[in-house]
């Protein structure tokens, strides 16, 4: 598929018909006086990032957990990764780009330590009580567990950050109610209570972008993580056509290139040719249905910023690539077992006695509850540490800590 330049925003012109509008938002759960210097999309995506969740981002795992290095990606430079190439997209399509920024940067906030070993081992322990869903966590912590401000729990953001937040990866519900990919985790239903998020419509083009650009974003940079940490190899990457075309063209153009250029030359051609697809892609679906408003986004009955099926099959590729030669190779797999006996072990503790928490707020909550509510609060202690957070807790408490190097 080929762009037309002259569409692109790249510009100072007008909003796009279709972006979402931050002065006629559909509002917050507890109104609030409008900002004389700043939009409400601006004010939702400084607030995030003013967080305790977004700082705790930095001792996040990504993929690598405990790595012997400063250069592996952990959750907060994926995530500022992710908004950059999330708000180059809402740039090249005239829609707002502090709500794609927003999006972006509070999309993993729900993540716990550890990375998706974490969420697996809480999921199982949370599971006789609705399981656990990091998508569903962000959503806890942005409406309730972030204590910020003297009027409301949580952060108050607009209806379209929520929205985005829940829905970047499409919509939840069909038409007749049915879960899009099974059932509805059980936070956003009960939100979904007090402010209705649409959950059967698509969201916004902003946070379609959002969506989109984390795909990007960590099939690059899992691939530069594989190469730096020597699981995975040039060789490997010829399993993959589109790779092994890359690395032909930078070979032919610089053939005598040290292998740190070499792997940077590859990314940024990957980061671009995947970003270049999708704003084909969007701009020819855009030509098509021609919406007149961001309503008309929601009600498109398909995702607008996507891969193209070329593009989708070559992020099939290298996602196999990915999880036969990293997530699931034999080191990496004794490692996420001892994160997960360390969830395991936190989990059980804190339910017995609460008390070890250390935490007046936690403590005081959690007393008096039935066990399901107990267990959920014991799983927001839980997803909202670090690694490095949950490592010392468990050395703190028990006689050995397993070795996650």
């Amino acid at each position: 598929m080929t762009i037309d330049r002259n569409a692109l925003g790249f510009g100072f012109g007008e909003r796009a018909i279709f972006a979402a509008d931050p002065w006629t938002s559909r509002g917050r759960l507890y109104p609030e006086g409008s900002s004389l210097t700043r939009s409400d999309f601006q004010r939702d995506r400084d607030r995030i990032v003013h967080t305790t969740a977004f700082r705790r981002l930095k001792h996040k795992t990504q993929v690598f957990i405990g790595p012997d290095g400063d250069h592996y990606r952990t959750r907060l430079t994926h995530t500022i990764e992710v908004a950059q190439i999330a708000r180059a997209l809402a740039r090249a399509f005239r829609i707002d780009e502090d709500l794609a920024e927003g999006v972006a940067l509070v999309h993993d906030f729900g993540h716990t330590p550890f990375g998706h070993t974490g969420e697996d081992a809480l999921h199982e322990l949370l599971e006789p009580y609705g399981g656990f869903d990091h998508n569903a966590q962000s959503l806890r912590i942005v409406t309730k567990l972030e204590r910020r401000y003297a009027e409301f729990d949580g952060l108050n953001l607009t209806w379209e950050t929520l929205e985005g937040l829940v829905k970047h990866n499409g919509p939840l519900l069909t038409a007749d109610g049915e879960g899009t990919r099974g059932p509805v985790p059980l936070p956003i239903v009960e939100y979904c209570q007090l402010q209705d998020l649409h959950l059967h419509t698509h969201a916004s083009l902003e946070a379609q972008a959002a969506a989109v650009a984390d795909d990007i974003a960590y099939n690059t940079h899992d691939i530069d993580d594989g190469l730096r940490s020597g699981y995975l190899s040039f060789d490997m990457l010829e399993e993959v056509p589109f790779l092994a075309g890359l690395m032909r063209e930078v070979h032919d153009r610089y053939p005598k290139l040290e292998p740190e250029r070499f792997t940077h030359e590859i990314m940024r051609r990957q980061i671009t040719r995947m970003v270049e697809d999708v704003i084909a892609v969007a701009q020819s679906r855009l030509a098509r249905i021609r919406p007149m408003s961001a309503d008309d986004i929601r009600q498109a009955g398909e995702t607008i910023i996507t891969f193209s099926d070329a593009m989708a099959e070559t992020d099939r590729q290298i996602k196999k690539l990915l999880f036969s030669r990293i997530y699931r190779h034999p080191d990496i797999m004794r490692i996420r077992a001892a994160a997960a006996k360390i969830v395991a072990d936190l989990f059980h503790a804190y339910m017995d006695n609460p008390a070890l928490m250390k935490s007046d707020y936690w403590v005081e909550h959690i007393a008096g509850l039935e066990t399901p509510a107990k267990a959920r609060h014991v799983g927001d202690y839980l997803a909202g540490m670090t690694d490095t957070y949950a490592e010392r807790a468990h050395r703190q408490m028990f006689d050995h800590t397993p070795d996650l190097r």
